[in-house]
């Protein structure tokens, strides 16, 4: 077995525990994000996909904030689920990391020579809004996710790299639960964002 196939299946084997401590929104969460994340990026730079191996890193040193960001909010309410609200501020930053993200990257990464520019730069702009959202606990950052890890599993299956493609896949799935979970568990944070 080569490298890349062990990589991935490393990063298939601490993604599961990822997934479902993101659901249930454990702090131990950002420790399996670290190094599922980490093993992508690893991954992704094999592979010449050079969007989705920067995303990575960018989750690696988000799983630290994230970790701080969710241990400070947690102590404010009593539900399992903590939650913020989308500011108008957040969303326009947002959109406009989405408008500029998207076309920035298509460019350099034609530049590149990237396997795949167009799904590579999407898929990147909208997971890193989607992290961004999740470390400051917004239950839509799962929509995002939906449609990012999508775009990544039809990336990965034209690829060949059929477990990262079920990788991403179980991330679709655990997406879809989490939001509903969150909507129904969850209690917003009173605070100024």
């Amino acid at each position: 077995m080569d490298i890349v196939k062990i990589i991935e299946i490393v990063a298939l084997v601490m993604g599961i525990p990822y997934m479902v401590l993101e659901v249930l929104q454990k702090n131990s969460m950002w420790y399996f994000g670290f190094f599922t994340s980490t093993a992508c990026a690893i991954q992704f730079f094999l592979e010449s996909n050079w969007a989705n191996m920067c995303l990575n890193i960018y989750y690696v040193g988000m799983a630290f904030w994230g970790l701080y960001q969710w241990r400070k909010d947690s102590a404010a309410v009593e539900a399992d689920v903590h939650l913020t609200r989308l500011t108008p501020r957040m969303a326009l930053l947002s959109a406009l990391i989405f408008i500029v993200g998207n076309g920035v990257l298509v460019w350099v990464l034609t530049l590149l020579n990237d396997s795949n520019p167009w799904l590579d730069a999407m898929s990147t702009t909208l997971c890193v809004i989607g992290m961004l959202w999740l470390a400051k606990a917004i239950p839509y950052h799962w929509i995002l996710w939906i449609i990012g890890d999508t775009i990544l599993v039809v990336m990965c299956f034209l690829a060949g790299k059929y477990w990262m493609t079920a990788l991403y896949l179980a991330f679709v799935v655990a997406s879809t639960y989490g939001f509903f979970h969150w909507r129904a568990k969850g209690e917003y944070v009173h605070e100024k964002m």
